[in-house]
């Protein structure tokens, strides 16, 4: 596995692999409608370049394929984090913030976890902030406001 910066040529890619994580490694904790509303396969890719390109953004590839991505703002907010569903724990999610984090000189850092995700940014040391609802095409949907802070 490669991890390398983000190239404008990876945005499709990596939103079809967004749809396919949400609705296959997410499905045990959120509904079918709650799924629909956070990836409803119309991702507005121009302004997603846009912000990969405005963030610290690296991809993960494993023999030309992208098996994950993720992306960090210069304040330490991790946006998104995604890895492929036939990818799962291999270490690229892992690969991914380690890069990140390195990267950033942000005093902390902070992310909007799934409910799927909140164990794996436990292991990583954050913690949970507050747990939320925000609404996504009018759907509600539970994620978690967590922080990591360097000792």
């Amino acid at each position: 596995m490669e991890i390398r910066e983000y190239r404008p040529e990876d945005c499709r890619e990596m939103a079809a692999l967004f749809y396919d994580t949400v609705h296959e490694v997410n499905a045990a904790d959120y509904t079918k409608e709650q799924l629909d509303a956070w990836a409803d396969g119309k991702v507005d890719t121009a302004a997603w370049n846009r912000s990969f390109l405005e963030h610290d953004t690296f991809v993960a590839e494993e023999n030309g394929v992208i098996v994950g991505f993720a992306d960090m703002d210069a304040a330490g907010y991790l946006d998104r984090l995604y890895v492929h569903k036939d990818y799962q724990k291999k270490g690229i999610a892992s690969a991914l913030c380690d890069r990140l984090e390195e990267n950033c000189a942000a005093a902390y850092f902070t992310t909007h976890a799934s409910i799927t995700a909140r164990p794996f940014f436990e292991k990583r040391g954050y913690r949970v902030m507050k747990e939320q609802q925000v609404v996504r095409k009018g759907v509600k949907l539970t994620n978690y406001v967590m922080k990591k802070i360097f000792d």
